[in-house]
C-alpha cells in the first residue's frame, strides 16, 4: 500500500483508537491519586492501606509492559491489544464496585495489566502502521493525549468525587473504553509486520523472574516513604539477583522475552537509559513541587492542583509540533536540545529562592516540560525506528519499562534527597527555609542526572551515528 504524507480517512480511527487508549492508560493512574481519602474515610482503611490502590496498578503495568510487547510480537497485536482494552474496561467496572479495599486492590492490579497492553501496543500500532514519515508527529500526539490524562485526572476526579462519589473516577473510564473497543474492532489492522513475524514460544521463565525482579525492585523503591531501611535493601538484593538470573535465563532461551542483543545497538540502549534518567527527574516536580509551593510559597491547597496542572498543560499543547518538527529537522537533535532545556531548568530550580515568587517557578517548570515532551518524542521516535518489523512490540514495552522505573524510582529517590536536605521526614513541616534548601538541593542532584543523560545521548546519537537521526520521509 502506498503511503502518503496526510493520513487516509480510515487513519483517523486508528490515531482515534490509540489516542483514546494513552488518554485511558495515563487517568488509571493519575484520577487515582485524588479519590484516596474518600476511599480510606468509606471503607474505613488506612493511609498504608489506601497507597496500595495506587501502587497496585504502577506495578501491574510496570512488570507486564515487556511481557505485553513481547507477547504482541507473538500471537498479534490487534487481538491483544483489543482484549486489554476489555481488561480495562472490566477492572475499572469492578473497581467501582468494589466492596472492600483488598478487592479494590486486586482489581486496580487487572486494570494495571490491562493498562501495560495499552501504553506497550499503542506506541507499536503507531510507528507500524502510520508511515515513518510521519512517526514523530504521532508519538507527538500519544505523548499530548498522555499530558492530557495526568493534567485532567486531578480535576476531573475532583468534580466527580465531589457530586458522585469516589467510585464515579473508576466508573468514568467504563464507557470511554467501550467506544476504544468498538473503534478497534472497526478501525485497528493488524500490525504490517504480523505477517511476516514467525510464531515464538513465550518465555514463561523468563517473564516469571523478570516479573519477580521489578516487583521487588518497585516494592524497595516505594516501601518506607523514602525513607532507607533493611527492608529495602532485602528487596534490593533479592531485585538484583532476580535481574541476574534473567540474563542468564535470557542467554539460554532460544525466545526470550527480552532480546540482549537489542542492546547492542547504541541508539537503542542509549534511548533506554536516558527515558529512565529523565523520568526520574520529571518526578522531582511532582514530588518536591507541592512541598515548596504550599511551605515556601504559602500557597492556598486548591491553588497548587492549578500550577502543578500548567506542566502536564504545557506538555498537551506541544506535543503535536514537536513531533512535527522532529519528523523534519530529525530525532537525534530534538533529543538532545530537549535534554539541554531539561537540564537548564533543573540548574535554574537548583537556584530558585522563594524571592524569585511564582512566576520564577512556573516559567522553569513550563520550560522543563516542554523540553521533557520534546526528548520524549524524538527518543520514541528514533527507539521505535531502530526496531525490526518484527520487534516493535517488544521495543515500545522496553520504552514503557524504562519509563515507569524512572517513575518509580523518582518517587523515592528524589523523596529521599529532598527528605535528607530539608530535614525532613515528609510528614513534619521542616519551614519554609528548609523546604527552600531542600528543593535547591533536590534540583541540583537532578542536573546531574540530566548531564549524564546529555553525555549518553550525544555520544550514541550524534558521535556513533545512530539510528535515531534523521530517517527521510522517502524510505
Amino acid at each position: 500500500m502506498k503511503e502518503t504524507s496526510t493520513p487516509h480517512r480510515s487513519e483517523y480511527g486508528r490515531l482515534a483508537v490509540l489516542a483514546l487508549s494513552m488518554l485511558l492508560a495515563s487517568l488509571g493512574t493519575s484520577i487515582a491519586n485524588v479519590a484516596l481519602p474518600s476511599i480510606a474515610a468509606d471503607l474505613e482503611a488506612s493511609f498504608q492501606g489506601v497507597q496500595w490502590v495506587v501502587l497496585a496498578y504502577l506495578l501491574a503495568a510496570t512488570v507486564f509492559v515487556v511481557s505485553a510487547g513481547r507477547l504482541s510480537d507473538a500471537l498479534g497485536g490487534r487481538r491483544l491489544f483489543i482484549a486489554g482494552l476489555i481488561i480495562f474496561a472490566t477492572a475499572s467496572f469492578l473497581c467501582g464496585v468494589a466492596p472492600s479495599l483488598p478487592f479494590l486492590i486486586g482489581a486496580r492490579a487487572l486494570q494495571g495489566l490491562g493498562a501495560s497492553v495499552l501504553m506497550a501496543l499503542s506506541m507499536a500500532f503507531a510507528a507500524e502502521g502510520l508511515g515513518k514519515e510521519r512517526t514523530g508527529s504521532v508519538m507527538g500526539l500519544l505523548g499530548a493525549m498522555s499530558a492530557v490524562g495526568t493534567a485532567l485526572g486531578p480535576s476531573i476526579g475532583g468534580l466527580l468525587i465531589s457530586h458522585f462519589g469516589w467510585r464515579s473516577v473508576f466508573l468514568v473510564k467504563v464507557p470511554v473504553a467501550i467506544l476504544a473497543v468498538a473503534l478497534a474492532l472497526v478501525k485497528l489492522p493488524s500490525l504490517v509486520g504480523s505477517g511476516k513475524r514467525t510464531r515464538r514460544s513465550i518465555d514463561v521463565p523468563g517473564t516469571i523472574i523478570l516479573v519477580f525482579a521489578l516487583g521487588t525492585y518497585a516494592l524497595a523503591m516505594t516501601t518506607g516513604k523514602g525513607q532507607v531501611g533493611s527492608i529495602n535493601l532485602v528487596l534490593l538484593l533479592a531485585s538484583a539477583a532476580g535481574f541476574v538470573f534473567f540474563v542468564l535465563a535470557a542467554k539460554r532461551s532460544r525466545s526470550p522475552l527480552v532480546e540482549l542483543s537489542l542492546f547492542r545497538e547504541p541508539g537503542l540502549a542509549a534511548g533506554l537509559v536516558t527515558s529512565a534518567l529523565v523520568s526520574t527527574v520529571l518526578m522531582a516536580t511532582l514530588i518536591v513541587g507541592p512541598f515548596y509551593l504550599i511551605g515556601s510559597l504559602h500557597l492556598e491547597v486548591s491553588s497548587v492542583g492549578m500550577v502543578m496542572a500548567v506542566g502536564p498543560v504545557s506538555v498537551a499543547l506541544s506535543g503535536i509540533p514537536i513531533g512535527r518538527i522532529v519528523d523534519r529537522v530529525g530525532a537525534a537533535y530534538i533529543a538532545v536540545a530537549g535534554l539541554t532545556a531539561i537540564g537548564s531548568c533543573t540548574a535554574l530550580l537548583a537556584t530558585l529562592g522563594s524571592s524569585h515568587g511564582l512566576a520564577g517557578y512556573i516559567s522553569a517548570t513550563v520550560i522543563l516540560t516542554i523540553g521533557y515532551a520534546a526528548f520524549q518524542t524524538a527518543n520514541n521516535t528514533g527507539v521505535m525506528r531502530i526496531a525490526g518489523a518484527d520487534r516493535k512490540g517488544a521495543v515500545s514495552g522496553m520504552l514503557n519499562l524504562s519509563r515507569n522505573l524512572g517513575l518509580i524510582t523518582g518517587s523515592s529517590l528524589m523523596g529521599a534527597v529532598f527528605a535528607y536536605a530539608s530535614g525532613s521526614n515528609l510528614v513534619r513541616n521542616p519551614g519554609p527555609a528548609a523546604i527552600s534548601y531542600g528543593m535547591r538541593y533536590t534540583f541540583a542532584f537532578a542536573t546531574l542526572l540530566i548531564a549524564a543523560a546529555v553525555a549518553i545521548a550525544v555520544r550514541a546519537y550524534l558521535t556513533e551515528g545512530a539510528a535515531l537521526s534523521r530517517i527521510p520521509a522517502s524510505t
